[in-house]
């Protein structure tokens, strides 16, 4: 079957009601008998050309269409994010395939989402997860440094975040608009992890060292490529996008000697109220399987499974997650602390540095 791809909303409002509960029918733990015909509609802030392949697979198992709809490069995960939320009263989505698990935490903070434990989470750290199983956490990118090797030679490259406002750098870094997608999460854990007068200390080192505001880090990637900038943070999948092309880029898992480097799982979502709830719960199943971690480790995105059982591909260039010094956050706290300091400091912050 054909995935169906949504229209996307441009405004919502917000109207109050009372939720109903999605199917209590068992769910199916298989993923590879076939379902009873129906939809399943997914919002996504996934790029479009990882999230497509993992949900035909789904339909072919499953017989269940897929009504995918993404999100937009530069407002990733906010968008759909706000959509959900406005969609609460009468929700169009059974399921959220989340990048990051800080829009699951707000979803389930405002009674958006309803607690699905899933067969298929077997296996699956709960470090990653929703003690309450509002969401649960899959394969992960991480937040890491990317160089142009042109300009910047291995003894002179970054280590640390705080490299992004290094003298040595000035005017030569980059990174994400910090209002939207991973770059929003990572703003957050610094204030959680570093207390909120050293993260403002160093967002301010940042303006000092004339740090560029980016649309994306799709877009750090491409402006590292191109040498306009020496340096800045993004995604794995962004630098093993600029690796297959062979590129002249490195990479560094930053703060390995200090606060880790910031994991960012998908999560897996399922919305209260949904309109197909047994088969929301079938495609989350289908995520959280191993299959799925395996197909996302060798996808272009070269996601990092969180299970220690999947196979790497060969050539496979980052490290699994067990062999890094992870940054420890707290995700339901995190979620609370985007939603302040995204109306606070941090849209101040943008707002006059952009």
């Amino acid at each position: 079957m054909t995935i169906r791809l949504a229209v996307r909303y441009s405004a919502f409002l917000l109207v109050p009601a009372t939720l109903v509960g999605c199917s209590s029918s068992p769910p199916s733990s298989k993923t590879n008998v076939a379902a009873e015909s129906g939809t399943v509609v997914v919002y996504s802030s996934v790029d479009e050309v990882f999230a497509e392949p993992i949900c035909k697979q789904f339909e072919r198992q499953t017989g269940i269409a897929v009504e995918l709809v993404p999100d937009t490069e530069e407002t990733k995960s906010t968008g759909l994010l706000n959509r959900l939320i406005a969609e609460k009263a009468r929700p169009r989505a059974d399921v959220f395939w989340s990048g990051d698990p800080v829009r699951a935490a707000i979803l389930k903070s405002k009674d958006v989402s309803a607690a699905y434990h899933s067969p298929s989470a077997e296996g699956l750290p709960a470090d990653f997860a929703d003690p309450g199983d509002y969401w649960t956490g899959f394969s992960a990118r991480a937040r890491v440094l990317i160089y142009n090797t042109d300009l910047v030679s291995e003894a002179e490259r970054p280590t640390s975040i705080h490299d992004l406002g290094s003298p040595k750098f000035k005017g030569k870094a980059c990174l994400a608009n910090p209002l939207f997608g991973t770059t929003s999460m990572h703003a957050a854990a610094l204030f959680q992890v570093l207390g909120d007068e050293a993260a403002k200390e160093f967002f301010q080192t940042l303006v000092d060292n004339g740090v560029k505001i980016v649309s994306s880090n799709g877009e750090v990637r491409r402006r590292v490529v191109k040498g306009e900038f020496a340096i800045g943070i993004t995604d794995t999948d962004d630098v093993n996008v600029a690796i297959q092309e062979g590129k002249p880029v490195g990479f560094v898992y930053p703060d390995s000697q200090g606060i880790g480097t910031l994991i960012v799982p998908n999560a897996a979502v399922l919305i209260a109220g949904c309109p197909n709830g047994d088969n929301g719960k079938k495609f989350i199943d289908f995520l959280l399987s191993s299959e799925t971690e395996a197909a996302l480790a060798r996808s272009e995105a070269a996601q990092m499974p969180l299970r220690s059982d999947v196979e790497l591909p060969d050539g496979f260039p980052f490290k699994p997650v067990a062999e890094l010094k992870v940054m420890r956050v707290d995700y339901a706290t995190l979620a609370d602390k985007l939603e302040e300091i995204s109306h606070g400091f941090l849209k101040q912050w943008v707002d006059e540095n952009q």
